[in-house]
């Protein structure tokens, strides 16, 4: 499939029709998803009538914007008006919510083409999304492995080019771990960046909606329409929107002119050789681009997996005590009152993983431990956000693996839950500070899996990233391998 701006390209010249390029994408869908099941929902006459608009206004010699008539797939945990939105639950499996989340509206106000919902780890807690109530997708590299997760869906759709690009949601990695898995590119923006609302709450204080694309300018473009206040929600940020494609160049230079550092916790014991040398190249890549590079330390990078799993759960307890069978979603049968009624539709509508982080949270919480475990890992949260800040002083762009490993095979950790929390070891602390993080691919292992690199900027620097990504992306051709099995 083409990039944004070759279709857009296609449409304004009239070499293709806005309903032809919808109609060959819902053909892929339906050819891949017996193998993928990338999607929960595909929404094809909605699709079609999208295009159809986009088309009428290309008739009429109006122009187009960028987005429009563009093929776009959307992580089931966004709220769309009068369509199916499950977060991968049992408990959500018929709901169909009354109003349109922000960053969806300002998709369609954009004229982009929504072609389905796609599949996520239940409630987005997960790192491979076989925690969905609705089964498992598969990595399009290899059928046989997971695509990462929460956002799984997503971004196994955009490798297997089921869309052209595709929105997730990321609060310990789950946009920029899965585009690892799946070699394309993945942004979690800056804290605020982008509104939440109508995305359903798993971490307030650590969620946050951001793209996927096969390269980085299709990310930036898409962060371009998504980014902005909205007074609807209270943690959206009041901020002037620079144009990112203004930061997609092909260059680094003059020299020196960006210090890159390399985050020296993220290396060693626990990370896969094949990442390592991977990264390491890719920074000598950079280095021939123009970046100064250098090591940095962050020394309690490596506290941010228990700090999260400490926090996220406790947000998530109070967040997901709204599932109760009374106002929405499935309710149990057979039960004889109120009490029996919660107890039984929270036992049998959320599965193993969500009930898990329920109990951590709700006992992380709990009189007699809240100061021992949510208070303390709040002020290492601090503590985090400190050694970025330090960090940052030093260099404009930080940089590790985005992931330890490569994918894994679907069902090597889930009996392993602990193990399984380790696949985020590298992602989670952005979230904890809040700071906007991109993964691109920088490489295969001798298995042909895609591995990914993670820059990671200071607050509001996604322009930053942008260029560093794309600079990196065009001296190489990692972005233009296909998985092999689709």
């Amino acid at each position: 499939m083409a990039s944004i701006r070759e279709i857009h390209k296609q449409l304004i010249k009239k070499e293709r029709s806005a309903v032809e390029i919808t109609k060959e994408t819902l053909e892929r869908i339906e050819a891949l998803e017996p193998k993928l099941h990338s999607f929960l929902t595909i929404t094809a006459d909605g699709a079609l009538a999208q295009a159809r608009q986009v088309d009428a206004k290309i008739a009429a010699g109006e122009d187009i914007g960028l987005l429009e008539g563009i093929p776009i797939a959307v992580k089931d945990n966004l709220c769309t008006e009068g369509i199916r939105t499950t977060c991968g639950s049992k408990i959500l499996e018929n709901y169909i919510p009354p109003y349109e989340s922000t960053v969806t509206q300002k998709l369609r106000d954009a004229g982009a083409v929504v072609v389905g919902k796609t599949n996520l780890d239940e409630f987005a807690m997960g790192s491979s999304t076989e925690n969905s109530a609705f089964g498992l997708t598969a990595n399009p590299w290899d059928l046989d492995r997971v695509p990462g997760g929460s956002s799984g869906g997503s971004a196994a759709a955009v490798a297997a080019e089921e869309c052209t690009v595709a929105l997730g949601s990321d609060t310990g990695g789950s946009i920029r771990q899965p585009a690892s898995f799946c070699g394309v590119v993945g942004m979690k923006p800056t804290y605020g960046l982008v509104s939440r609302y109508g995305l359903v709450a798993y971490a307030s204080s650590l969620d946050q909606i951001g793209p996927f694309g096969r390269t980085v300018e299709d990310a930036a473009t898409l962060l371009q329409h998504i980014a902005g206040y909205d007074r609807k929600d209270a943690t959206s940020l009041n901020v002037s929107i620079p144009d990112y494609l203004k930061s997609v160049k092909p260059n680094l230079k003059p020299k020196g002119q960006r210090r890159i550092g390399i985050i020296k916790e993220t290396f060693g014991e626990g990370l896969d050789p094949q990442v390592e040398r991977a990264v390491t190249a890719s920074m000598e890549l950079l280095q021939e681009l123009g970046a100064e590079i250098q090591v940095v330390s962050c020394p309690r990078f490596r506290y941010g997996l228990p700090t999260y799993y400490i926090l996220a759960p406790s947000e998530a307890s109070a967040n997901l005590a709204r599932y109760d069978g009374v106002k929405y979603g499935f309710r149990a049968e057979n039960a004889e009152n109120l009490g029996e009624m919660y107890a039984k539709t929270r036992a049998q509508g959320f599965g193993a993983e969500v009930k898990r982080r329920i109990a951590i949270g709700t006992y992380a919480l709990s009189a007699g431990y809240y100061d021992a475990y949510y208070l303390k890992a709040q002020k290492v949260r601090t503590l985090i956000k400190e050694d970025f800040d330090r960090a940052f002083a030093q260099v404009d762009v930080l940089v590790c693996p985005t992931a330890p490993t490569t994918a894994i095979k679907a069902g090597e950790k889930t009996d392993d839950p602990l193990s399984m929390y380790l696949l985020d070891l590298m992602t989670i602390p952005v979230n904890l500070a809040g700071l906007p993080a991109i993964s691109l691919p920088c490489g295969f292992d001798d298995k042909g899996l895609p591995i990914g690199m993670q820059l990671i900027g200071n607050v509001l620097r996604e322009d930053l990233l942008f260029e560093v990504a794309y600079a990196y992306e065009q001296a190489t051709e990692w972005h233009l391998r296909k998985p092999t099995q689709v």
